[in-house]
């Protein structure tokens, strides 16, 4: 359920308070004077579905954006009546553009967040450690990038999918640096063998694509999509990361050790992945759309 607050003029009041009423999914429609200012302060449950509507009807009376805020409420009680609040879930195309905008751009915190899945993903590539893989797939954000892209995409907005989208890659070379790095360092102290052979890593399928390598990152970008509209991208966010991660790991400690061939291999099992992650995560999102129309903003 979302919570509608709207700060507005007297003479603006009724001519918000009827169009709200006549939306559908828009309840409990309150109105009370300010004890400051003169204005008047309206307040409504909004459906998620309705959301959408609300948003162009305030955009319609010149609303400026620091007038209302539109923030979601979590249900605590069960067996509402018919006709009442409602706890279903499910999110407005708003909120999933607003989620999108969020993590589009980079930020300090998730390129600290990246070069610390390669920090940790590199040591688990040079020691053939699926333990050490998956805590650096638990840490990498990159969840979020994919799938802003594929709402810049699907809401045609290509700005924010070729910004979500920059930002992925920057992530994914960050992981792939500091992998470098650190397989660079252990050589030079003489951690790592100089005669190091990448090639005999237990680790398969970080360098070689095939049926399964498509099929597994069409699969993540469908789970990517739905988790991104819900609450479940942290638990999610490490099954996705298995098809990105290691491979960017694995890219920079192959060229830390002079690995040409085996680099090129990683770096085209990470582009196939990125490619279908977005695939699969826009298909999702497009048939969401096109079976719940939903207004732009």
């Amino acid at each position: 359920m979302l919570r509608l607050r709207v700060d507005v003029l007297q003479s603006e009041r009724d001519q918000l308070v009827e169009r709200l009423t006549c939306l559908d999914g828009v309840r409990r429609i309150t109105s009370e004077p300010e004890l400051h200012g003169g204005q008047f302060m309206i307040s409504a449950d909004v459906e998620p579905a309705a959301a959408d509507d609300v948003l162009s009807a305030l955009h319609t009376l010149d609303l400026h954006h620091d007038d209302f805020v539109l923030v979601r409420e979590d249900i605590l009680t069960q067996g509402l009546r018919s006709g009442g609040l409602s706890a279903s879930g499910g999110y407005s195309w708003v909120e999933i553009l607003g989620e999108a905008r969020a993590n589009a751009r980079p930020v300090a915190r998730y390129f600290l967040l990246m070069a610390v899945a390669g920090w940790i993903a590199g040591l688990g590539v040079i020691q053939s450690s699926t333990i050490l893989i998956v805590g650096a797939m638990a840490v990498s954000p990159d969840l979020m990038p994919i799938c802003s892209t594929c709402v810049g995409i699907i809401g045609r907005r290509l700005n924010l999918a070729w910004s979500s989208f920059l930002t992925l890659i920057l992530g994914m070379g960050c992981v792939m640096l500091v992998s470098f790095i650190v397989a660079l360092a252990l050589q030079l102290v003489g951690i790592l063998a100089s005669d190091f052979d990448v090639r005999e890593i237990e680790l398969e399928g970080l360098a070689a694509a095939d049926y399964s390598t498509g099929l597994i990152a069409l699969g993540a970008g469908v789970a990517a999509m739905l988790s991104f509209e819900t609450r479940g991208a942290s638990a999610v966010g490490v099954a996705i990361s298995v098809t990105t991660v290691p491979a960017s790991a694995y890219f920079g400690v192959a060229m830390a050790l002079g690995e040409a061939s085996e680099a090129l291999g990683a770096l085209l099992v990470l582009g196939i992945n990125l490619v279908l992650l977005i695939v699969g995560g826009s298909i999702t999102l497009y048939f969401q759309r096109l079976f719940t129309p939903i207004h732009e903003t």
